[in-house]
């Protein structure tokens, strides 16, 4: 029998249990609207306009990334709803450029830069995402289909622009720093995002062509009085020549210096950011030729991110760059921001190593930086980490404070749940009205005889743990039917031995795969 038959005589239009990725499953899209999750989602997601932190630690296929669309499903519907409190998603789940672009800067192999890896370089890098997307929406950049887009009208963006020269300042240093358009001139972009918040051209682009201006003028002044007194006829010449001289070339001098200073000054501040935040892409003269672009004194006043100074503890230039970025998108109608921290294990230097994963994750166990004010940090880990967790000692947990951050050790599932969850499924993708033997509308238990009752499948579900490994089972169990039945012999419904073979062959592969001897 083919699948297609059996699901058809059911009035089922697509196999339920077919999808292994929440991101790439159209079922899973439609019971978005629905809300079926998780018990502990109330937990982890938290009150939307009041962005919050929590770590969960799960299996994989426990419905993390599940959880983390649904959250951004309701974010989005809460912007919709309230545009004056919105609050912005940051999806921090994609590590291959941050620790590529680390391997490339500090020239070291995988273990030596992840030995290395500080938490100022995942602020550096959630702060590049966020500025960037910051830009794209006041320049009108912002690529199409990105369900998690900021977007500002045009009242928002005349709005901005109406705000206190230090408030556009900030978001111009800001984006200096941490701008990172995917294509284009990064320094043009950024005199386009100055002229749109009309910061005014700094004083140093200026006195540079005043002081070409200057020496040109100098010299010519030098060059006529040379030809008056020393080779012209009137040995005299005009009394004038040597003070205009005098006066041009002190001119010229002071211009120099101060050109000379403010550029170096510039460049020894760009030096020392530059090599503080490796994980941005930026140059340092880049970087200066935007500081000088402000006005003069703009960079003077900014916490820069700059290597401490030797006896000297880290400064909190992130946290103030960030509580700047924050005061700035509330004068745009947000209220706070959700960050996303997911798939640590999917990197191409990590290859599931839970060593690796653990040096990329832990520097990000600081209260301080799980707590900031109207940040909400939501850490989407692999239970591996959970276990190592486990085993750290009470300087790191008194570092950490776990105890505030809304913790699930484990995302565990009961069969009763993933049994709920499958019928959901099952629903989803039946023809509207499709009801079972009962009257009632389809269940799961509709699929199988009548000797398999709800509890049975509620014990075989729970043997799978999560959702991924109670699809797989379910999909294993349609297979095997359909194979053991002719097309036309018109047995639709399961068998109980059916079953039970194929929960015990699913049930070993679960355990398999728990203890690393099994691929999936």
């Amino acid at each position: 029998m083919q699948v297609d038959t059996f699901f058809k005589h059911y009035s089922v239009t697509a196999n339920p249990f077919a999808a292994e990725e929440a991101r790439l499953d159209p079922i899973f899209s439609q019971l978005l609207a629905g809300g079926a999750t998780h018990p502990d989602y109330p937990k982890i997601a938290g009150q939307v306009d009041q962005p919050s932190t929590a770590v969960v630690f799960g299996e994989k296929g426990s419905g993390k990334t599940a959880m983390r669309l649904l959250m951004g499903q309701q974010i989005a519907e809460h912007n919709q709803q309230n545009p004056d409190r919105k609050v912005l998603i940051v999806a921090y789940d994609d590590l291959n450029p941050v620790l590529d672009r680390l391997l490339r800067v500090r020239k070291q192999n995988t273990d030596a830069m992840l030995k290395q890896l500080r938490l100022e370089d995942h602020q550096d890098a959630i702060l590049a995402r966020a500025v960037t997307r910051l830009t794209q929406a006041i320049l009108g950049d912002t690529e199409t289909g990105d369900a998690e887009a900021l977007v500002l009208d045009d009242a928002t963006r005349k709005k901005l622009r109406k705000l206190p020269k230090s408030n556009r300042t900030d978001l111009a240093v800001l984006a200096a720093l941490y701008d990172q358009p995917r294509s284009g001139d990064t320094p043009q972009r950024f005199d386009r995002l100055r002229k749109a918040l009309r910061v005014g051209t700094g004083l140093a682009p200026t006195m540079g062509k005043l002081c070409i201006a200057s020496t040109v003028a100098t010299a010519a002044a030098l060059v006529l009085g040379v030809w008056k007194f020393a080779l012209g006829s009137d040995s005299s010449g005009p009394w004038w020549l040597i003070p205009a001289f005098a006066a041009a070339a002190g001119l010229t001098l002071i211009g120099w210096g101060f050109w000379l200073f403010n550029w170096f000054k510039l460049w020894a501040k760009s030096r020392k950011a530059i090599k503080d935040t490796p994980a941005i892409q930026r140059e340092t003269n880049e970087l200066r030729a935007m500081l000088a672009a402000l006005p003069i004194g703009a960079a003077d006043g900014q916490p820069l991110p700059v290597p401490a100074r030797p006896g000297q503890t880290l400064s909190d230039a992130r946290y103030q760059l960030t509580r700047k970025l924050v005061d700035l998108l509330l004068e745009l109608g947000y209220t706070g921001v959700i960050i996303f921290v997911d798939r640590v294990d999917e990197p191409t230097v990590v290859h599931g190593d839970a060593e690796k994963m653990k040096a990329i994750t832990w520097p990000m166990f600081d209260n301080k930086f799980l707590k900031q004010d109207r940040i909400g940090i939501k850490l989407l880990l692999p239970l591996e980490l959970g276990y190592m967790l486990k085993r750290e000692g009470p300087a790191f947990f008194q570092e950490a404070r776990l105890d505030k951050q809304n913790l699930v050790e484990k995302l565990t599932w009961s069969g009763a749940t993933l049994y709920d969850l499958c019928t959901l499924r099952l629903r989803a993708v039946s023809t509207p009205g499709t009801t079972g033997e009962d009257g009632q509308p389809i269940k799961l238990t509709d699929l199988f005889e009548d000797d398999v009752d709800p509890s049975m499948l509620i014990d075989a579900l729970d043997q799978m743990h999560q959702p991924r490994d109670a699809f797989k089972f379910l999909y294993a169990v349609v297979q095997e039917h359909c194979k053991l039945v002719p097309e036309d012999d018109g047995r639709f419904q399961i068998a109980r031995l059916t079953l039970e073979t194929v929960r015990k062959q699913q049930s070993q592969r679960v355990q398999e795969l728990h203890r690393g001897l099994g691929p999936a």
